[in-house]
């Protein structure tokens, strides 16, 4: 398989790159997006088998099930990391190993009813948070050593919108594919 392919296959909707000025309007619709995924993924893989929940989604990728487990995983993560921001002074965030979290029994396993309860409660939690911020509140910062940068709350948001939709064009890569590639 070529490189390129590879790619798109990686990033079917491309990668994240925020845009220079971040207005309320990109705010409210990644708040959206956000609030949208988990009856969105919940649609995609309620029905599938446990055969089609080993898809994978590209060569040397994650099964679907991997996927929603992780997605449960990232986006508490991210909830945490967003009401760190808000309550202290640029805090300075946790990595995780999210290869190694993707393989522990509680992620690589058929039972995704768990992970899927925790997005639908977890995004209502985030989104009612989300729309709660000020613009004062969107400018606070996040250090994450593994990038070594700050990142602004506003730039956050968008950055898990895109995972929402990123992880969302995963599953539906698998299941188009039934995960032959």
């Amino acid at each position: 398989m070529e490189t390129l392919e590879l790619e798109k296959l990686k990033y079917p909707i491309g990668e994240f790159v925020p845009p220079e000025n971040i207005t309320s309007a990109d705010i409210e619709k990644w708040i959206t997006d956000i609030e949208a995924f988990p009856s969105s993924l919940e649609k995609e893989v309620r029905s599938l088998s446990s055969e089609q929940l080993s898809w994978l989604y590209r060569p040397e990728g994650w099964s679907i099930r991997q996927v929603v487990h992780h997605c449960a995983d990232s986006h508490i993560n991210a909830y945490c990391r967003c009401k760190l921001t808000i309550t202290e002074d640029t805090p300075e965030i946790r990595p995780y190993l999210e290869a190694k979290w993707a393989v522990l029994p509680d992620a690589d396993n058929d039972d995704i009813g768990d992970s899927l309860l925790i997005l639908e409660g977890l995004h209502r939690r985030w989104v009612k948070l989300l729309r709660s911020l000020k613009d004062e509140d969107l400018s606070r910062l996040y250090f994450h050593p593994e990038h070594g940068r700050k990142f602004r709350l506003a730039e956050v948001i968008g950055s898990y919108a895109w995972h929402c939709n990123h992880h969302l064009a995963h599953v539906k890569q698998a299941i188009e594919h039934e995960g032959k590639f």
